[in-house]
């Protein structure tokens, strides 16, 4: 089975300014390409910036999928023959999504509405992602999307490697107070599903907000492959092998030390899982 290498890009944007942040987004996946990156993932709202005051500020900053943005990209990914994860704003209707798009040669490959919404930023006037988490194909890899704070759900990460991952991408904006979300998430979430997993940050500042970069790509057994230790623009790259991400059971002495994260698991114990917490407070009380 081949091989793919992934990049990162750690880098700014320039909040509600579109045409900038796609400038610099395509010029960042042409020299990703040219260092031989076959899959380039960019932060969370990288087309649009993040710290918005307002949802008619943040509507004007986005726009449908497909659209104007992917279109142009796919363009690109059709020209340099690779693949790329971008974070921005969706508008569908009256709705605004925080979502990020899969675009490849062959144009939109698919799409991803954050699930997960904390009071911060854009995502106090965003809808809640409606769209199952999904896997889809780039190229022969096996990509899982999901977004900055759904990476502290460790459902959502169990489910793509459910559906088959091989990397479960997570754009992100993280602020000073997630250093320890980046720091240990990122390696729980490879080890504990036995996947390839990139978080990928944006850095510079917003309305007051700085962002810490710390972007880090990670093996299957929660070893770090690329990592940045900074708030600096940078771009990681990793080479990752899909053949180990689609061997679950670990033989480490035939008989007496085997483990098989995915049919070891109990579902028959887990029903309380989707059972939210405000029922269970109130059923405990």
């Amino acid at each position: 089975m081949a091989t793919y290498t992934i990049a990162g890009v750690q880098t700014d944007c320039r909040l509600g300014d579109v045409a900038h942040n796609l400038a610099t987004v395509r010029g960042k996946l042409r020299d990703a390409a040219h260092h031989g990156a076959q899959l380039v993932i960019f932060p969370e709202c990288a087309l649009s910036g993040y710290c918005f005051t307002s949802k008619a500020e943040a509507r004007a900053a986005a726009e449908p999928l497909p659209g104007p943005a992917t279109e142009t990209l796919a363009a690109d990914c059709r020209e340099l023959n690779v693949h790329a994860v971008v974070g921005l704003l969706e508008r569908a209707g009256d709705r605004l999504y925080n979502a990020a798009a899969l675009v490849g040669p062959g144009g939109l490959v698919g799409t991803y509405r954050k699930a997960h919404l904390p009071c911060l930023g854009v995502d106090r006037f965003t809808d809640r992602g409606d769209r199952p988490f999904a896997v889809h194909d780039a190229g022969g890899l096996r990509v899982g999307m999901t977004i900055c704070y759904d990476g502290s759900f460790p459902e959502a990460s169990r489910v793509l490697a459910l559906q088959g991952a091989d990397l479960i991408v997570l754009p992100t904006n993280w602020p000073p107070q997630a250093e320890r979300t980046a720091r240990l998430l990122v390696p729980a979430r490879a080890l504990e599903n036995r996947v390839y997993y990139a978080a990928v940050n944006r850095v510079g500042e917003e309305q007051g907000f700085r962002f810490v970069g710390l972007s880090r790509i990670a093996d299957v057994t929660g070893d770090l492959l690329a990592a940045s230790d900074d708030d600096a623009e940078t771009t990681l790259y990793a080479r990752i092998d899909p053949a180990r991400a689609r061997q679950k059971r670990i033989v480490n002495v035939p008989g007496e030390y085997e483990v098989d994260r995915v049919n070891d698991r109990r579902p028959d114990l887990y029903g309380e899982l989707t059972t939210s917490v405000r029922g269970a407070s109130q059923k405990r009380g």
